[in-house]
């Protein structure tokens, strides 16, 4: 290093943001912005080596406090003016600037003078852009006399603040200087000792601390620690050879303690150790720190508390065994680790799990529970009637294992409410889980541990959720699962409904058995066909009819009406539904197994109400909660007959008591009218059948589906052509050999049905049939429309029209015998 530098009167500035460059230490950058390219070209490339730059550092604008080392004075510029912040774009090195518009910044007032030791000129592909690698040394230090731009980059009037020697002969015999000198070289020494037996290094260094003058090597001490940078700053702010001294002496000391606190824990936890433990090293080392911090505690005592929770969870023996295996492992890992984390979720699922905990059940009494069906389902008499039945079995036995009920019926008519009843009816708490749409297997059992993101399967995550080990767990939509590549979660339903298997259920992620029987299931589902056979031979299914119409008008008026009335904030005061409405809203606009529909219905007619509520002009309160204000203004404006806009209701008033916070002159009753204006026009018409079998040919029928019962008509025409039989909308085999057997057994009896005036007589000669199903967009299919299909040929030649009030329904043989028929109460 030179032993002095001579400075020029002016020194192109680069910033360095958070940084400070201290004099005798080298850094490396790489220039890439508009403004430190530029510098880098016009004051080091150009000049080669007789360049200098000074460093200076500046602090972000969010960081800027009141502090003597920012320019409060401020420094000049070109013209004259005084200010403290200058516009400027910085090196990208160190990030002065990394957005593209320039950033207020806040300048020291003392910098490096520095030289570069090492250039070289790059071009990034594929923009082209110039960029530099810079190794720079730092000189010496100067003061920012005035701060001006020239062109893309910042120049500085400066001020040399290094001693002459003649300065330096005079500090370096005094005292002080010389008691500072020996206390720093001997604290120097003793860390090149330290670092030399760690490193086996430090040679060089002992070169360094014998030829360099001490207040120059205090610097390069202290640029190789890690400072703050305020650290920083003060060092460069130290002028004076003992000041700067004081403080490296004090940094080096505190880098020595850092070192010796290190080697304090190592011989410790070394000194622990034996051959066999080898392997606990790493979290020994983390315990020594911890106690050396005083801040040991915490993780061993989220630890300590998932033990306690997992000795308080009541597990069996063996797991137990199994969970203090696995608590022991996570034990032995670092927070840092890959499995830490799926260990601790493991454990804490099984600490979590009701292995004992059941909700104690009330004593049944069945009159209440019956009492309970009654007002929560209207009719069911058969369901209700073998609920009882399985709650009484459940009384004189409750540990006996009953069956698991399957209640198929379409929507709507009551399923899931029936298992929410059985619930309340034995005191127990109640889950539903979802099997609508589930195609993996391990929804059912889980997955393994090994994957990533692996879950329990929805049983033992609703156990969980739940808290209690015998809930009534609902299965619903046990009819929606599917199967693919990833199982069949149906069969995996085998082992979890079979009251012999399920004390053991063994889930995947769970990896340890866990007793279901306790549990009890309920399953509901739309249809019994698409359930497996060995799945549904598991329970016992008890079908759900659709409801009447006298079905529907009781559970509407007892039901419905209320209900809606009270999620609208309304009440009979308002509104009004008679029962004849009622019974127009089931025949007209709903024909459907369920009510959802009829509830959506009179749903509309409650919101017509409540904007009719809503909008009324004059509001009068006759809450009893609402207390009389007292105001001699309000008392005067109500004398003057003034109009009151708002009407003030206190907190405490509930949703009842707010709907009864307005009256209306009279209630808003419902009509024919009102019917058609909200509603619109009728859905279903009772005219209609009697209109499309005005015609000969035509008959009606009655079919079943997943949703209730439908009415649907069979047309049949004749025409000129050679016998054939035509058939459309959308038929399946099974419905078009009805339609062959049934044209069959016409021509068959012809003679008998008067339909020829004698035997053997062709009744297609000369003529074509052609049989419809109308709605062709909609798939058929099915035996039962066999009496439907005769009755319309036997129309069509005989020319006489059906009964407009007669629907039929039943599969036929070719020999004229009408089969059993089923689910006549949903058609």
């Amino acid at each position: 290093m030179a032993e002095s530098v001579e400075l020029p009167g002016r020194l192109a500035i680069l910033p360095f943001r958070n940084k400070v460059l201290l004099p005798g230490a080298f850094i490396r950058i790489r220039c890439t912005s508009h403004s430190s390219v530029k510098l880098v070209e016009q004051e080091l490339w150009q000049r080669e080596e007789k360049g200098l730059i000074g460093i200076l550092p500046v602090r972000d604008a969010a960081e800027m406090t009141s502090m003597d080392s920012v320019l409060s004075q401020g420094v000049g510029s070109e013209t004259g003016e005084r200010s403290s912040k200058v516009q400027v774009s910085t090196s990208d090195a160190h990030k002065v600037d990394g957005k593209n518009h320039p950033e207020v910044i806040h300048w020291h007032n003392r910098g490096v003078a520095a030289r570069a030791l090492h250039l070289s000129r790059g071009v990034e592909k594929p923009s082209g852009r110039v960029t530099y690698i810079v190794v720079l040394e730092g000189l010496c230090r100067f003061n920012v006399e005035e701060l001006s731009t020239r062109g893309p980059y910042c120049t500085a009037k400066i001020s040399s603040l290094e001693m002459t020697k003649a300065e330096m002969d005079h500090v370096e015999q005094d005292p002080d200087f010389v008691a500072l000198s020996r206390q720093f070289k001997a604290t120097a020494m003793e860390l090149i000792s330290v670092l030399e037996q760690k490193q086996k290094t430090g040679g060089k260094i002992k070169v360094l601390l014998e030829t360099l003058p001490l207040h120059k090597l205090a610097d390069i001490f202290v640029a190789s620690f890690e400072m703050s940078f305020e650290e920083q700053l003060s060092m460069l702010d130290s002028v004076d050879p003992k000041v700067r001294l004081s403080k490296a002496t004090e940094l080096v000391d505190r880098h020595l303690q850092s070192i010796r606190v290190a080697e304090k824990i190592t011989q410790k936890v070394e000194g622990q150790l034996s051959k066999s433990q080898k392997e606990f090293l790493l979290r020994q080392q983390m315990r020594a720190i911890k106690e050396e911090l005083g801040d040991n505690d915490d993780d061993e005592d989220d630890l300590a508390a998932l033990e306690r929770k997992m000795q308080s969870a009541g597990m069996p023996s063996n797991i137990w065994k199994h969970a203090q295996r696995e608590l022991r492992r996570l034990k032995k890992m670092q927070p840092q680790q890959p499995g830490y984390n799926s260990s601790r979720v493991y454990l804490e699922l099984l600490a979590d799990l009701p292995w004992q905990k059941a909700s104690e059940e009330q004593e049944l009494d069945l009159k209440a529970a019956r009492e309970r069906l009654d007002s929560d389902h209207y009719g069911l008499v058969k369901i209700k009637q073998r609920i009882i039945e399985y709650l009484a079995v459940r009384k004189l036995k409750p540990d006996a294992r009953g069956p698991v009920l399957c209640f198929v019926g379409p929507p709507g008519v009551g399923k899931t409410s029936l298992a929410s009843s059985i619930a309340a009816a034995l005191g127990r708490k109640f889950v539903r889980i979802s099997l609508g749409g589930v195609k993996d297997e391990a929804d059912i059992r889980g997955h393994r541990r090994t994957y990533i993101g692996s879950m329990p399967g929805r049983l033992i995550d609703g156990l969980k959720r739940v808290g209690v080990c015998n809930p009534v767990m609902l299965l619903d939509e046990i009819d929606k699962t599917g199967s693919d590549v990833r199982g069949d979660p149906a069969s995996a339903l085998l082992e979890v409904l079979d009251p012999e298997q399920n004390k053991s259920f063994n889930d995947h992620y769970l990896n340890v058995p866990f007793d279901l029987s306790k549990v009890i299931f309920v399953a509901t589902a739309n249809r019994a066909q698409p359930i497996p056979p060995p799945l549904l031979d598991r329970m016992e299914v008890i079908e759900l009819p659709g409801y009447t119409v006298e079905e529907k008008l009781r559970i509407a008026m007892q039901h419905l009406i209320p209900r809606v009335l009270d999620q609208h904030g309304l009440s009979s005061e308002f509104l009004q539904i008679p029962e004849a409405m009622v019974k127009l809203v089931i025949q007209r606009y709903t024909r459907e197994a369920g009510v959802r529909n009829l509830e959506r219905n009179l749903a509309a007619l409650a919101r017509a109400a409540a904007v009719r509520v809503a909008e009324q002009e004059q509001a009068v309160s006759v809450s009893k909660d609402v207390h009389k204000l007292d105001s001699p203004l309000l008392e005067n404006r109500l004398a003057e007959g003034a109009e009151m806009e708002m009407e003030v209701i206190p907190m405490g008033v509930n949703n009842h008591e707010i709907s009864t916070a307005f009256r209306i002159a009279s209630p808003l009753v419902v009509d024919e009218a009102m019917l058609e204006k909200i509603l619109g026009p009728p859905r279903f018409d009772d005219r209609e059948a009697a209109d499309r079998v005005a015609t000969p040919g035509v008959s009606v029928g009655l079919v079943w589906t997943t949703f209730g019962g439908e009415v649907q008509f069979v047309e049949a025409t004749a025409m000129a052509g050679n016998g054939e039989l035509h058939l459309t909308g959308q038929l399946g085999d099974v419905i078009k050999e009805s339609a062959q057997i049934a044209l069959t057994w016409v021509r068959a009896r012809a003679a008998d049905l008067k339909l020829a005036a004698a035997e053997g007589t062709n009744l297609l000669q000369g003529r074509d049939i052609h049989i419809h199903f109308p709605a062709g967009a909609v798939p058929k299919d099915g035996p039962s429309a066999g009496v439907t299909l005769v009755t319309a040929l036997v129309s069509l030649f005989s020319q006489k029209s059906v009964r407009a009030d007669t629907a039929m329904t039943g599969e036929m043989t070719l020999r004229g015998l009408v089969l059993p028929v089923g689910g006549i109460k949903d058609k």
